[in-house]
C-alpha cells in the first residue's frame, strides 16, 4: 500500500467517527425534546434519503474532479449539518443535511481505491477500510454515549466555553471538530491521474446514464449477486443498530449510554471479521462466503433467548465477526465489477442507491413496527427470518448462474473438439 492509501484511511476514520457520534447525539436531542420513540430510526432514514435521491448525480460528480476535492467538499457539508443542529434545527432535518454530505463522500471514498490500487489488492484494501471504519463506529458510538452521560456532560460544561450552554451544544462542537480534522486530511489525498469525465449539466442525461449503469450492474452475473448481498447487508446492519439499543433496554436493562457500548461490541467483531477476510479470502474466491449470510440471520435470531450481559457480549462479537468476514469480499467483488463495467464513481453511486434504498425500507419498517408497539423480540424474529430466507434465495440464484456458466463452457469446449 502506498502513502496515499493511508491518508484516505485517516480521512475516512475521522469522518466515520463523527458520523456515528453525531447519531447518538441526535438520539439524545430527540429524547430531550420528548419526541416519539419512532423518530429515532427515522434519523437513519433521513440520513440515507440523499443517497437514494441523489444517486444519479453524485457518481457523475465524483468522477468529474479529483476524489480528494470531492471528499473535502462533502465534509464541509457535514460541518454545515452540525451547525444547523447547533443553532436549533430539528435533528431529523440537520441529520439529513449531514447525509447529503455523506452521499457525495461515498463514491469518492470507495472510487479512489479502484483508481489508486490494482484489482488484486481490492479485498485487502476493503478489509483495512472496513476494519478502520468499524473501529470508528466503535469509538464514535462510545464517544457519543460518553458525551450524553450526565457526569461527563457536566464536566465539559464546567469549562464554561463561550456560546455553549447545553450538553447538546458541547457535543456538536466536538463532533464538528472531528469533521474538520477529516477535511484537513482530505486536502492531502493524492490525485491519481485518472482522466476525469466532464460533468454533464443536463439532469435528464444524468438520470438516463445512471439508469443504464443500474441495469448494467444488475444484469452482470457476478455483479448482481454481490449487489444483492451488500444491499441486504447494509439494510439489515442499519436496522440492527436500533434493534440492539431497544433489545439492550428490554433484555438487559441498559440505558442509552451503555447500549451504545454494545453497538461497539458488534462493530469490534466486524473489524475482526474484516481483517480475517482481507487475509484469507481472495477476489477470485469471494463468492464462497455467501452461506455466512444465513449464519448471520441465525445468530441474530438467537438474541431473543439472551437475558445476561456475559452471554450477550460474545454473541454480539460473533455476529460482528460473521458480518465482517461476509461483507468485505462481496464489497470488493462489487467494486471490481463496477469499475470494469462503468467506472469507479458511477459504480459506487449505483451501489449506494441500492444499499441505501434497502436502509430506507428496513429502517422505515422498523419505525412502523416500533410505533405499533410490537415486542422487540418479535421484531428480531421477523428480521432474522427475512435475512435467512433472502440469503437462501440469493445462494440458489448464484448456483443457478454457475450451472448456466458451466453449461455454456462445456458447449464451447465441444465445438472446439
Amino acid at each position: 500500500m502506498n502513502f496515499g492509501f493511508y491518508i484516505i484511511m485517516a480521512a475516512q476514520f475521522f469522518s466515520a467517527l463523527a458520523d456515528n457520534a453525531l447519531l447518538i447525539a441526535a438520539i439524545a436531542v430527540l429524547r430531550d425534546m420528548q419526541a416519539p420513540e419512532g423518530y429515532e430510526p427515522l434519523l437513519k432514514t433521513f440520513f440515507t434519503a440523499s443517497y437514494v435521491v441523489l444517486a444519479a448525480f453524485v457518481g457523475a460528480y465524483a468522477d468529474s474532479m479529483p476524489k480528494g476535492r470531492v471528499m473535502f467538499i462533502s465534509n464541509a457539508i457535514k460541518v454545515f449539518g452540525c451547525l444547523l443542529m447547533f443553532y436549533g434545527a430539528h435533528p431529523l432535518v440537520a441529520y439529513a443535511v449531514v447525509g447529503l454530505g455523506a452521499a457525495a463522500y461515498s463514491p469518492a471514498k470507495y472510487g479512489i481505491l479502484t483508481e489508486l490500487l490494482p484489482h488484486r489488492l481490492l479485498v485487502v484494501a476493503n478489509g483495512w477500510i472496513e476494519g478502520l471504519t468499524v473501529m470508528a463506529i466503535i469509538l464514535g458510538t462510545a464517544l457519543g454515549g460518553m458525551l450524553v452521560k450526565p457526569e461527563v456532560a457536566h464536566r465539559l460544561l464546567a469549562l464554561d466555553l463561550p456560546y455553549i450552554e447545553t450538553v447538546a451544544e458541547m457535543s456538536l462542537v466536538l463532533i464538528g471538530g472531528l469533521y474538520l480534522v477529516a477535511a484537513i486530511f482530505n486536502l492531502y489525498v493524492p490525485d491519481t491521474g485518472v482522466a476525469h469525465r466532464i460533468l454533464k449539466r443536463n439532469p435528464l442525461y444524468l438520470l438516463h446514464d445512471f439508469n443504464h449503469c443500474l441495469r448494467l450492474l444488475w444484469r452482470d452475473k457476478l455483479g448482481q449477486i454481490s449487489l444483492a448481498v451488500t444491499t441486504l447487508f447494509w439494510g439489515v446492519g442499519a436496522t440492527t443498530q436500533f434493534i440492539v439499543i431497544a433489545w439492550a433496554a428490554e433484555a438487559l436493562g441498559l440505558d442509552l449510554s451503555a447500549a451504545t457500548l454494545l453497538q461497539g461490541v458488534v462493530a469490534l467483531g466486524v473489524a475482526v471479521g474484516a481483517v480475517m477476510a482481507a487475509r484469507m479470502v481472495s477476489l477470485r474466491s469471494s463468492l464462497k462466503v455467501i452461506p455466512l449470510g444465513i449464519a448471520m440471520g441465525v445468530v441474530l435470531l438467537s438474541m431473543v433467548f439472551v437475558r445476561h450481559l456475559y452471554v450477550a457480549v460474545p454473541l454480539l462479537i460473533l455476529l460482528g465477526v460473521i458480518s465482517g468476514f461476509f461483507v468485505v469480499p462481496m464489497n470488493a467483488l462489487l467494486q471490481h465489477r463496477g469499475h470494469v463495467l462503468m467506472g469507479a464513481g458511477h459504480s459506487i453511486a449505483v451501489q449506494n442507491f441500492n444499499e441505501n434504498l434497502s436502509i430506507l425500507l428496513m429502517t422505515g419498517i422498523y419505525a412502523v413496527l416500533m410505533m405499533l408497539q410490537l415486542s422487540i423480540y418479535l421484531i428480531i424474529v421477523l428480521f432474522a427470518a427475512m435475512i435467512i430466507l433472502s440469503m437462501f434465495l440469493i445462494q440458489r440464484h448464484h448456483l443457478y448462474n454457475q450451472r448456466q456458466f458451466d453449461a455454456v463452457a462445456q458447449l464451447d469446449d465441444s465445438k472446439h473438439m
